[in-house]
């Protein structure tokens, strides 16, 4: 889908030279990305921007900060909610953290913890906020990544099968349900009836359906209550006109409730191969979360969505699509909620006394090391852990490879 490729890892970056050499294979740009709020367009991170902001807002937002800086909280933020109201002041948090939190989150912000946030946001500096409003100044040079690379053909998934063809094919078997594993006899039982044993297994099913094949949901109640959200993808394919085309933007954020979704992204600005004909055609992918906390109507998504596309003013003119792709997606982001960590500490403890190991974005069910790159460099160094009895890094310290790079 819309996930653009960046890396914190040397290693990661040099398979993906190995298997998609540069410069053919790849696109490669400068983030453009933009919140769309109060009719209008706002650079992201939108706390640095608020110069753009109608005045009003703008004033409350820095009546906010001003007022952390004269009373600053007393004690540690002990949720998001907390966090946001410490970090950013009760005009930003009312304007978009607060609102667009929800949306892209679909949980309480008071049940979820704040640690996991690290590099994925900006904090604040007050004397550069004050600059930018004084001369009109942008401030988006920000971030991880500020320059991605996109696959020119075959989006995001061209990496992975990429990847998988520099394998031995012999040793990859697709098209299998796993629906049992026997902790005890170390078995693997799927729904054709083939049967796999195994010494130590690598998983990266979502641990809630780990636990639930291995038998262990009862010994673990509190994996029913980890955050989990799943994700309807909307893809509108337009005909391209001179009043309706995003130009190099990106990926775009929506706080506000005149549309359903959290993120739209410029598809056809990634890769021209996107659409059939760059000139004549373009397209947008809108992403809406849904939980059990913030329910969606499949049966209206997709008019729900376009429909916010027209109020959002992405689009003017409902006769220029030509195309619409629709699929819902189970299990997309691990949410981290306030007792995620005692709850995954103790499931992989019990696994890995039994010679399994879950890791991956939902194996781990570790959000703030849940990337592509994150997400292969679990994999990477698990097997220098089964092998050579090296640590973990990715999975057991965030806040090291997330660091960034001097």
């Amino acid at each position: 889908g819309g996930h653009v490729l960046f890396s914190h890892y040397d290693y990661f970056d040099n398979v993906l030279a190995h298997i998609m050499p540069p410069p053919k294979d790849w696109f490669v740009h400068e983030r453009e990305s933009w919140v769309r709020i109060q009719n209008r367009w706002v650079p992201y991170p939108i706390q640095m921007n608020i110069h753009r902001l109608k005045s009003e807002s703008f004033i409350d937002c820095v009546k906010g900060l001003i007022q952390l800086l004269k009373s600053p909280p007393d004690t540690p933020p002990k949720t998001f909610a907390d966090w946001i109201d410490a970090s950013f002041g009760q005009g930003l948090a009312e304007v978009f953290l607060r609102p667009y939190n929800w949306k892209v989150w679909g949980h309480p912000l008071d049940r979820m913890p704040w640690h996991w946030v690290g590099e994925r946001v900006a904090t604040i500096d007050l004397e550069r906020i004050i600059e930018n409003y004084v001369y009109g100044r942008d401030d988006i040079a920000w971030g991880p990544n500020r320059n991605f690379r996109f696959p020119a053909f075959g989006g995001t998934g061209a990496i992975w099968n990429n990847l998988a063809q520099s394998l031995p094919q012999e040793r990859i078997v697709l098209d299998e349900e796993c629906i049992r594993i026997d902790l005890n006899a170390r078995r693997l039982l799927f729904k054709s009836g083939l049967s796999i044993d195994y010494d130590t297994l690598l998983s990266t099913m979502p641990l809630t359906r780990l636990c639930l094949v291995a038998g262990i949901s009862d010994n673990f109640p509190r994996v029913h209550d980890l955050g989990v959200s799943s994700t309807h993808v909307v893809g509108i394919g337009m005909s391209r006109t001179h009043d309706n085309d995003l130009g190099t933007k990106c990926w775009m954020y929506f706080p506000e409730d005149n549309c359903p979704f959290y993120r739209v992204t410029n598809f056809s600005h990634y890769s021209r191969n996107n659409v059939p004909d760059s000139h004549k055609y373009w397209s947008l992918m809108a992403e809406v979360c849904e939980t059990r906390y913030k329910l969606v109507n499949a049966e209206t998504v997709v008019e729900d969505v376009i429909q916010g596309l027209v109020n959002a003013g992405l689009i003017h003119n409902r006769s220029n699509i030509v195309n619409i792709w629709y699929r819902r997606f189970s299990d997309t982001y691990p949410v981290p909620t306030l007792d995620r960590d005692e709850t995954v500490r103790s499931i992989l403890e019990y696994l890995e006394a039994r010679g399994v190991y879950s890791r991956g974005r939902m194996g781990a069910w570790k959000y703030e090391v849940g990337n592509m790159d994150h997400s292969f460099m679990q994999g990477k160094e698990w097997a220098d852990k089964i092998i050579n009895g090296e640590e973990e890094a990715t999975l057991f310290h965030p806040e090291i490879v997330n660091a960034p790079k001097q």
